[in-house]
């Protein structure tokens, strides 16, 4: 819901109304229904708004409590905002409005940076205090909401989006070399606080920092779960676990129906989907729109499931909607998906989420997604091999890492290979840190901590808000999350991944979308790059831009541009299409 962005000058003086003004522009497809700009001193906040919760003007934003002498911007939404304003209003709290966005500036007031914690939903805020001058930038737990800051000459700028920082000129946009190095590791998975551009960081998530006046900054991280067993959870049985699970489950997804507005689902026809369509049914939701997207198949692999998502759609009487891609389509599409990245994203489902939220966005304002659920419930197939591991590290890195250090030497031109490996120890602090009780449990730990937060939550947020669409995933509910972590790592496992999920499953879907071989948001046309895709990588490939900003080794993009098909990464990904997907992306935002 909504795109954020603002200018700050520590150090006085007017903050530039033309660049905020540029950022909210930009920000415009997250935010179509209203705008705003505000600018009090040295602050000056934008705010394009997405309308779901109090469709009155009284929650719009840039919002401004004079009283409490605090404004904020906001992107997200607070699903207890209603329990938490009652709460509020006992402690003398009079509210002007009906939406979640007041309810965040009473909580600060009330509660300061223990707010956060008591927030269950997907938020990004920033909030000025008036009288200390303090700014403060939060983002919830797994990072479902984004948040950019760049320093631009004596000023912070923030916004929802990458490229709204950089359109708004100033920002130092060379290549960050360890972020380089993270993205040809985990399939284009860059941690925070790096972005690919060295001037622009990002917030982590679970993380709130409280700017000072004099710019000087403090943050903590609010949140971190236990990945371990709780004393008396071993006198568990695998009933009462799968009670635990499911009552969790329902109220992870009656959380998220909360709106003013209609709220949809996307379903793959897969289990995770599937499910919140059947938790949605048994909550009472009636008239449950669903929205399914299939491609062409290419070499032999099929580029849909929608016998799987036709089951659930009849099964629970939804109202149906399917969306078939041509290659033609797919392929005139790309040029758009690129663009409406945040940072370069190489999963082939970008381009089958953008093309489904576009058909989406025209029956609904906010949809209940599945992502989340592999990494929550243990559904990839790195983690069993982990079982019995005794070097989580090497192990993990083995299983996961699209490449190793020596190499990326062969690949990456010499002036952008880092002296050291820090992908590798990025993972090493990751997976070695206290707090987890075995390798299985570090490992999703760091999936669904991490590599989650900058893969499929990012890549869902991008490619909903390219449309105004607001996506919201139950299985990133955190106190589901905190009950999920305490489940022994052989009750998920099980089963061939998500044992403990299926076994849920069956008390609310039919068992056939369950006893299935897994499946992904298939697009092959970009698994197996042929035809026109070839013409167009080694186009961007080739191009006078990618000379001149030399990231790869000629001989390597030649071998990858002779035979694409024998380039593919240990999780079955397209290594041209990965150095590809980089070069198009920078050379979209230099246009």
């Amino acid at each position: 819901m909504c795109g954020i962005c603002g200018e700050v000058r520590f150090g006085g003086g007017l903050p530039s109304v033309s660049a905020v003004s540029v950022m909210a522009d930009a920000l415009n497809p997250r935010g179509p229904d209203a705008a705003g700009l505000v600018v009090h001193a040295n602050v000056g906040l934008g705010h394009r708004r997405l309308r779901i919760l109090d469709l009155s003007d009284k929650s719009q934003q840039p919002m401004v409590d004079a009283a409490l002498g605090l404004s904020i911007v906001f992107n997200g939404c607070i699903y207890n905002f209603r329990e938490l304003r009652a709460e509020l209003e006992e402690r003398g709290y009079s509210f002007f409005s009906g939406g979640d966005t007041e309810v965040i500036l009473k909580a600060w007031h009330a509660w300061g940076e223990d707010c956060v914690s008591r927030f269950h939903g997907m938020f990004a805020f920033v909030i000025h205090e008036r009288d200390s001058g303090r700014l403060v930038m939060a983002r919830d737990r797994f990072g479902i909401k984004p948040l950019y800051f760049a320093q631009v000459g004596g000023a912070l700028r923030f916004a929802s989006s990458l490229p709204a920082i950089v359109k708004a000129g100033g920002v130092d946009t060379a290549i960050d070399r360890e972020a380089l190095h993270n993205y040809m590791t985990f399939h284009a998975v860059v941690p925070p606080p790096r972005t690919i551009y060295r001037g622009v960081r990002k917030l982590a998530p679970a993380t709130i920092r409280v700017y000072e006046k004099n710019g000087s900054f403090k943050e903590r991280r609010y949140w971190d779960p236990p990945y371990r067993r709780r004393a008396g959870d071993a006198a568990v049985g695998r009933e009462e676990w799968q009670e635990r699970l499911l009552s969790a489950l329902r109220l992870a997804v009656k959380r998220r129906m909360i709106a003013d507005v209609p709220v949809g689902v996307l379903l793959s026809g897969g289990v995770d989907s599937s499910l919140i369509v059947g938790l949605l049914a048994e909550a009472g939701q009636r008239g449950l729109m669903s929205f399914s997207v299939g491609f062409e198949e290419a070499n032999g692999e099929k580029g849909d499931e929608f016998v799987y998502s036709d089951l659930i759609a009849e099964h629970f009487g939804t109202d149906h909607h399917k969306i078939f891609v041509p290659s033609a389509d797919l392929m005139e599409a790309l040029p758009e998906t690129i663009a409406a990245m945040s940072e370069p994203m190489v999963s082939y489902d970008n381009v089958g989420f953008y093309l489904l939220s576009k058909k989406v966005s025209q029956h609904v304002k906010v949809v209940q997604s599945g992502q989340g659920a592999d990494e929550v419930f243990g559904g990839y197939h790195w983690y069993p091999p982990l079982m019995n591991s005794n070097n989580v590290v090497a192990d993990y890195a083995g299983a996961f890492r699209d490449r190793s250090h020596e190499t990326l030497v062969a690949q990456l031109s010499p002036e952008w290979m880092p002296d050291r490996d820090v992908s590798g120890d990025l993972l090493e602090a990751h997976l070695l840190r206290d707090g987890a009780d075995t390798a299985v449990d570090q490992a999703l730990r760091l999936d669904s901590t991490v590599m989650l937060v900058d893969d499929p939550v990012k890549r869902v947020d991008n490619m909903t808000m390219a449309w105004g669409l607001e996506a919201r995933v139950p299985f990133l509910d955190h106190e589901l999350v905190e009950l999920a972590a305490r489940i022994p790592p052989e009750e998920k496992l099980r089963d061939e991944g998500k044992g403990i999920l299926k076994d849920v499953a069956r008390k609310v879907i039919p068992g056939a979308v369950i006893d299935r071989k897994k499946g992904y948001f298939p697009v092959p046309q970009l698994k197996y790059i042929a035809g026109p895709y070839l013409d167009m990588l080694r186009d961007a490939l080739s191009s006078q831009a990618a000379r001149e900003r030399g990231l790869f080794q000629r001989d390597y993009l030649e071998r990858l541009l002779d035979s694409p098909l024998e380039h593919i990464t240990p999780l079955k990904g397209s290594e041209l299409w990965q150095v590809g997907l980089l070069e198009m992306w920078l050379q979209a935002q230099e246009v």
